[in-house]
């Protein structure tokens, strides 16, 4: 099946005594990108985006295009609750050249009604200007609060004719996600949940953006591609989903690179240990010799 989006991985953002290391980020990404990935995401909510400064984001960003990822490759995560910070991140990644934003609403003053989420997407918008293009909008209200209605979407689809490419659903619904598939059929609709991949892409989902793919880009391709769920996959996702999700994915990163700084998160996240990820990491031996650790 041809999908117009494919498969990024949600990736994950490795620290070294409290800062991003670069360098293992760019292998990681590279790695990914290796195995059939189409692109890479950047600072989403497996990427702890919220815990990393604009100005850090940035930075980094510009160095990764700088040693080699073309920027068209890389998809750049917004999660700001401020227009100025929002509007900025989206212009920057834009001007770098950035294959598409991932834009998630405010997620401070909730519950927020449509009218006001509509007028905060609408200000940074405005403020972005001529060069606004390719947002991805950010679906995910068990971490925002903030759900996205399809009023809303329609609505800012008609405002900013051309902007939106598409709609991440992390919502873990799918049937909300087969609605947003039949209800906006010519944007991109990308499952934040593997463990129903396949099904969503055989109603039309263009692909995924997920935390998975840092672990067994493969597998994760192979869901879209067959239109086929994996229940390797779904056993794999509910086991994550009883623990923290972002720690237990970079503990499984980290299992896999054969790396313990992968399993480092940022705090207010915990770092797991060995012990809370040991059935996680044997439910990875289904899927044959995943290790590709870089040296």
């Amino acid at each position: 099946m041809s999908l117009s989006f494919g498969i990024s991985p949600a990736l994950v953002t490795p620290f070294l005594d409290g800062k991003v290391d670069v360098h293992r980020l760019i292998k990681h990404a590279k790695d990914c990108l290796s195995r059939g990935c189409r692109t890479a995401t950047l600072f989403g909510t497996t990427g702890e985006g919220p815990s990393v400064g604009a100005m850090e984001r940035d930075r980094i960003a510009s160095e990764i295009i700088h040693l080699g990822i073309p920027a068209d490759r890389l998809v750049e995560g917004v999660l700001a609750c401020s227009p100025e910070e929002a509007a900025y991140s989206t212009s920057r990644a834009l001007r770098r050249g950035a294959h598409a934003v991932l834009l998630a609403p405010p997620f401070y003053f909730r519950p927020a009604p449509d009218e006001a989420v509509f007028a905060w997407y609408a200000t940074v918008f405005d403020m972005v200007g001529s060069n606004l293009r390719d947002i991805l909008l950010y679906h995910i209200p068990g971490m925002t609060g903030v759900p996205l209605s399809h009023a809303v979407i329609a609505r800012l689809r008609e405002h900013f004719p051309g902007a939106i490419r598409g709609v991440k659903d992390s919502a873990g619904d799918p049937e909300a996600t087969f609605s947003l598939i039949e209800a906006f059929p010519e944007l991109d609709i990308l499952v934040g949940d593997e463990s129903y991949l396949g099904r969503a892409c055989a109603a039309g989902a263009a692909g995924s953006i997920c935390g998975v793919a840092n672990i067994v880009p493969e597998a994760v391709i192979a869901l879209a591609e067959n239109s086929r769920d994996d229940p390797r996959i779904v056993e794999l996702v509910q086991e994550i989903g009883r623990h923290s999700i972002v720690p237990m994915v970079k503990a499984l990163t980290a299992h896999v690179r054969q790396d313990p700084v992968w399993a480092v998160a940022r705090p207010p996240l915990p770092t797991l240990d060995e012990r809370s990820s040991a059935r996680a990491v044997s439910l990875l031996e289904p899927f044959g010799s995943v290790i590709k650790a870089i040296a």
